[in-house]
């Protein structure tokens, strides 16, 4: 497998620092609010991920934070007058919620930041003690960013730029910077906000610290693979590298992968214009299961425009899987004979090329666009080669050989059934009786009858099945 590295800018050949073993942070959402799909995208991407080396049989530890101190939180929890970690248990629990619509899987740990200060404490008390951190006249603690001959190495840029007037792309801090390219590990109590004691003050860790320290204490000092969306790059992973490197010694993580942005109608997604969507926004449109689709059907270092005519598609694009899948189970359930012919043998060794070709694009740097296109030739090929005749045997081995590549994928494949009402159910029973009786008018008549009301028939050898329009 090959992965485009951050830090190289080149596609790389997958070596695990531990054989067999994956150790992976992605970094999560701050919970202040319900998710917005562009949060959505690096969660289905690096679950997809994951979800692709626990395939290739890898022991994944996975690793995704809940940032839950925050100057967003604060806000929001003076304005409703509560305790700040009543807004972030709220939409931890909302985020879950949607990760779960999402079919994303709950990380290995999904440590909150909160319940990690003495760790980040120890850490910014280590970098203090190697003179990589200084102390503020009013107990702020700043990194001295100069002190790591390497910041730079993941966003590629170079610090006497940033320094020569680049003022957008300076780390933000406080005061009483020995140089204004320091950024702060821990800040001072304001009023209105939690705090915590420490050896400099009491107050709150910077925002960069939690993910070296949760990444150090749940995975170790050197990882895999460090994930999430560009615009972390610059300057919070950059700062994660510093930080980490600086206090551990050893190299912070091997691989970094990062997701391109997503925008709404070709505009930057923007509370301003109006084209701000959460993911409970689109559930309230579409099966969430439509939203994953159309993140995968882009590879996920292109940048992705969300707009209803590509959702509409990618909703048309699930449902041809679907219902392929619906129609394999179908003719499992109701096959005549049982074990494979010599011919189905022959057939199910000529399908392996899917699944091959299938792991090939994912192997080639996690492409889920071409890996979708090897699905959707299989789903063609099983409509051509499954047909009534075939064998119990022969349509369960080509489903469970797709679903193996759906649930890679996360995908749900299985139709959702619905119930009929009652007077529905009993006007199909009473034109199956009509044609029993060859009264083949009557029947016409009640499936005339039942299209008016959206249902539409379609007579097989094993039977009568129905579908909505």
């Amino acid at each position: 497998m090959k992965i485009y590295n951050t830090l190289t800018r080149k596609k790389e050949e997958f070596v695990p620092i531990e054989e067999g073993k994956v150790r992976m942070y992605v970094c999560g959402p701050t919970v202040y609010n319900l998710i917005h799909i562009g949060n959505a995208r690096p969660m289905i991407v690096f679950d997809t991920a994951r979800r692709y080396m626990e395939h290739k049989g890898y022991n994944v530890n996975y690793v995704s934070n809940f940032t839950d101190v925050d100057d967003k939180i604060i806000k929001k929890a003076n304005e409703e007058g509560v305790d700040p970690s009543v807004i972030s248990e709220r939409y931890i629990e909302e985020c879950r919620k949607d990760m779960s619509a999402l079919n994303v899987k709950p990380a290995t740990t999904h440590p909150q930041a909160t319940n990690e200060i003495d760790g980040m404490i120890e850490m910014i008390q280590t970098l203090i003690d190697k003179g990589h951190a200084y102390v503020g006249e009013d107990g702020t603690v700043y990194f001295k960013t100069r002190s790591f001959k390497e910041y730079g190495k993941l966003s590629h840029k170079d610090l006497d730029d940033l320094r020569g007037g680049n003022r957008s792309l300076l780390v933000s801090g406080e005061d009483q910077k020995q140089d204004p390219l320091d950024f702060v590990l821990w800040k001072p109590k304001k009023e209105g906000e939690p705090s915590w004691p420490s050896p400099w003050c009491d107050g709150r860790p910077g925002w960069h610290i939690e993910c070296s320290v949760m990444s150090k204490r749940y995975l170790g000092d050197e990882i895999d693979i460090h994930a999430g969306g560009e615009d972390l790059i610059f300057p919070h992973h950059e700062n994660e590298i510093a930080q980490s490197e600086c206090a551990n010694g050893v190299p912070f993580a091997k691989y970094w992968m990062h997701n391109a942005f997503l925008n709404i109608d070709n505009k930057k997604m923007s509370k301003s214009l109006g084209n701000f969507f959460t993911v409970r926004d689109i559930s309230e449109k579409y099966d969430l299961q439509v939203l994953r689709f159309f993140m995968l059907s882009a590879h996920y270092r292109s940048p992705l425009n969300f707009s209803a005519d590509l959702m509409q598609a990618a909703a048309s694009g699930l449902d041809r899987i679907v219902t392929g899948m619906d129609n394999l189970k179908f003719r499992a359930m109701h096959a005549k004979t049982a074990d494979l012919t010599p011919d189905e043998r022959a057939q199910v060794d000529e399908a392996e090329v899917f699944g091959e070709k299938f792991d090939e694009a994912m192997d080639d740097d996690l492409n889920t666009a071409d890996a979708i296109s090897h699905v959707f030739d299989f789903i063609k090929w099983a409509n051509i080669h499954v047909t009534e005749e075939a064998s119990a045997a022969f349509a369960t081995s080509v489903y469970t050989r797709i679903k193996v590549l759906t649930d890679i994928l996360g995908l749900i494949v299985e139709k959702k059934k619905e119930m009929l009402d009652a007077d529905i159910e009993a006007m199909i029973e009473a034109r199956q009786a009509a044609r029993k009786a060859k009264d083949f008018a009557k029947a016409d008549e009640i499936r005339a009858q039942l299209l008016e009301k959206g249902i539409v028939l379609e007579d097989t050898r094993e039977g009568v099945k129905w579908k909505r329009v």
